[in-house]
């Protein structure tokens, strides 16, 4: 079952670039929810305990129960988060409200395990797909997607089609897409391109 994060709000009235600005001095980062049976408003949420959240996170894909003052708890999807192009601070966050029947759509941090057969054959391991996009209900979100490439050999590929996906998780990827690749290194692949000549 998917962790799901406490996280603490309160209502904001204040808008505007200027009132947003002046917020973030004060320690708050501005939110807002909208989604199932919930009218989008206004959030304001302690800026230090959210990037805690974030800091201890694989991703930025995060379960919520976000309790708002005065409202009551709901489950919320971390639908974006807005950084400071320059210092990558976070500006501002989406919640989508959800319930546990609610499909979401997330992007999954992709890891290879193992060591393949190409690699120790003097091959190198390139990774083409670093996040997965995949579709799911809550409860079964994964924090991270495990994909075992030992058994690859110089010039094989991992594709989305290749990869047991954990249960009640689909990819929104086409099967062909190259999720990883051993290719040969620069000696091998000129031998091969004189073979082939």
């Amino acid at each position: 079952m998917a962790t799901k994060t406490p996280l603490k709000a309160a209502p904001r009235a204040r808008s505007g670039s200027g009132r947003l600005k002046q917020m973030r001095r004060e320690g708050w980062l501005p939110s807002v929810i909208y989604g199932r049976g919930v009218e989008s408003h206004n959030l304001k949420g302690d800026a230090k305990t959210f990037n805690d959240v974030l800091a201890h996170s694989s991703s930025e894909n995060i379960l919520v129960n976000l309790d708002v003052e005065g409202e009551g708890t709901r489950l919320a999807f971390l639908q974006t988060v807005q950084h400071d192009p320059l210092t990558g601070a976070v500006l501002h966050v989406d919640f989508l409200a959800i319930d546990e029947k609610t499909e979401i759509t997330a992007h999954i941090p992709a890891h290879l395990n193992g060591e393949p057969a190409g690699v120790k054959a003097g091959g190198i391991l390139e990774q083409y797909v670093h996040a997965v996009e995949i579709v799911c209900l809550p409860n079964d979100l994964p924090d991270t997607l495990e994909f075992d490439v030992s058994h690859l050999g110089e010039g094989d590929s991992l594709h989305i089609s290749d990869v047991k996906f954990p249960q009640g998780v689909r990819p929104t990827h086409a099967g062909e897409v190259v999720i990883a690749h051993i290719g040969k290194t620069g000696a091998g692949a000129s031998e091969e391109a004189a073979a082939s000549a």
